[in-house]
């Protein structure tokens, strides 16, 4: 659910914070894939009292990642260059998490890392490329656009859930997931 909240909020945060309006076709496909995003996270019905916590935390996530686009698509578009905001990304965050590691688990964290080194790498490589994606993708479009088909891999993952680990797709899912490509569909026509 906080997903779907996330490209709406983008969207408001767009227009009255860095005063960019969205044109309406695109508010339109944006709001269709969020209602769609909503839906997959609703399929099992709505949360009850004991999940309440949960939902506050996925809110609370939806609210960070539409910050997080925010600063992104506002300091790439302001350092002139796509490869550079990303190099400096990486290379300001990137130390922190192997830090904290070693301060945890001291020498030994270099014999643990050994057996997943490969995977870990091609991990980071995949990541690098993905955010890079995003971000050049946000130097030249609405954030809120970008932010809403970002966030249409949940469609894929959920595609993944029936198709390798034989989850049930369901009735609303499927509604939920045309819907999402509905949106696609409408942000597709707007830029012909």
């Amino acid at each position: 659910m906080a997903r779907g909240a996330s490209p709406l909020l983008v969207a408001v945060l767009s227009v009255t914070v860095l005063d960019r309006p969205l044109p309406p076709e695109d508010l339109v496909g944006v709001v269709v894939i969020s209602c769609g995003l909503a839906g997959l996270a609703l399929a099992d019905g709505v949360p009850g009292r004991a999940q309440l916590p949960a939902l506050a935390a996925a809110l609370g996530t939806g609210a960070m990642i539409a910050l997080y686009t925010v600063v992104d698509g506002t300091g790439v578009r302001h350092s002139g260059t796509v490869a550079g905001y990303i190099a400096w990304m990486f290379l300001c965050q990137g130390p922190i998490l192997p830090l904290i590691a070693w301060i945890r688990r001291g020498r030994s964290l270099i014999d643990q890392m050994r057996p997943v080194y490969g995977r870990g790498l091609t991990g980071g490589v995949l990541s690098l490329l993905a955010y890079g994606l995003v971000v050049w993708a946000q130097s030249r479009g609405d954030l809120a656009t970008v932010a809403a088909l970002r966030e249409t891999s949940i469609v894929v993952a959920a595609l993944i859930g029936t198709l390798i680990f034989r989850e049930r797709l369901g009735v609303l899912r499927l509604t939920a997931a045309v819907t999402v490509l509905t949106g696609i569909a409408v942000l597709e026509v707007a830029h012909w």
